[in-house]
């Protein structure tokens, strides 16, 4: 069973994983080789979707590493609402504590990964701005110096893109793994979903790693443990969406008005037997060549990538250094 399709524009594995559950094969299945949990925040409805790849046969249907995926959803992060991003922000460390249960002592890489000067890509970059770097006065004053009390090993980088430095992310993060001797690595980027209502409302954690560009079909080498020989955990947050998913999902909320009317019931008729991936490829046929790589964004997203920014920083600053 095998359930991947190349041509979704999708970094979410929660999505994969409904695609699973959506689709007329499903049948009353369980998702073979993936556990998933599911809990909600009773205060403000904060929903967090805890998806395990735990075998090969759940490689195969997702098309996912093995690993730990952590999906939290918040409908009003967008909102700007000081006690909601306040209240996210406890939960994205809540999450991050299960991926990352001890790090007492531990020294941490963090890696803004994208184009400061793209918005829907500045989100690691902005991430990194705002978080409290601290591995030179651990350098200086020393572990067990009063200075540090408190705090983590904390330092950061922007290893920008390759159209601006003429290498890979990779390739810059290898040489400063050698250099720094972190014990672990935190990358950040922007990722590209597959649902319109998880544009700027989602964030995913997982323990796998990440490859930079994946979602919009151009990957670059793989920042993972494998690669790295340090853990890796990413953190990213859906900004763009294919064209052809926005048109797909339009066409079916059409035909659903149209099959109201019983006039039009015939013309429906023959697209009414595709279902959601079938109206999806046909999309992305039609808008062949002109509009096959254009993905969309939100007007705001200038203020929605740096307020979220924000929150997840908050949150990497209050697991790290104990806040």
């Amino acid at each position: 069973m095998d359930f991947v399709n190349e041509n979704m524009h999708s970094d979410l594995v929660i999505e994969y994983a409904e695609r699973f559950y959506n689709s007329s094969e499903h049948d009353g299945q369980q998702l073979p080789g993936v556990e998933i949990e599911e809990t909600v925040d009773p205060d403000y409805r904060i929903k967090v979707i805890d998806v395990k790849i735990v075998d090969a046969e759940g490689e195969k249907v997702i098309g996912k590493p093995m690993g730990r995926y952590i999906t939290v959803e918040a409908v009003h992060l967008p909102d700007g609402n000081d006690d909601y991003q306040q209240a996210v922000t406890g939960v994205l460390c809540r999450q991050l504590q299960k991926l990352l249960p001890d790090l007492k002592d531990k020294k941490i890489l963090v890696a803004g990964i994208g184009n400061r000067e793209i918005t829907p890509d500045a989100l690691g970059p902005l991430v990194v701005e705002h978080l409290f770097i601290t591995r030179h006065l651990f350098e200086k004053y020393g572990r067990d110096s009063v200075v540090v009390k408190d705090m983590g090993n904390v330092c950061a980088v922007i290893p920008g893109v390759m159209s601006q430095t003429g290498m890979e992310t990779a390739e810059i993060l290898h040489g400063l793994v050698r250099e720094v001797h972190p014990d672990l690595l935190i990358a950040v980027d922007a990722l590209a979903a597959r649902s319109i209502r998880r544009l700027v409302t989602t964030i995913q954690l997982t323990d796998t790693g990440i490859h930079p560009g994946a979602g919009i079909g151009n990957k670059r080498y793989e920042l993972s443990e494998r690669n790295l020989r340090i853990p890796v955990i990413a953190v990213g947050m859906p900004t763009v969406i294919d064209a052809a998913t926005i048109v797909a999902d339009t066409m079916e909320s059409l035909i659903g008005v149209l099959h109201q009317n019983e006039m039009l019931k015939k013309a429906v008729k023959v697209t009414e037997q595709f279902n959601h991936e079938e109206n999806y490829l046909l999309m992305r046929e039609l808008m062949e060549p002109q509009m096959s790589n254009l993905f969309v964004t939100p007007k705001d997203i200038d203020e929605a990538v740096g307020r979220i920014s924000y929150t997840i920083s908050e949150a990497f600053n209050s697991l790290c250094h104990r806040l």
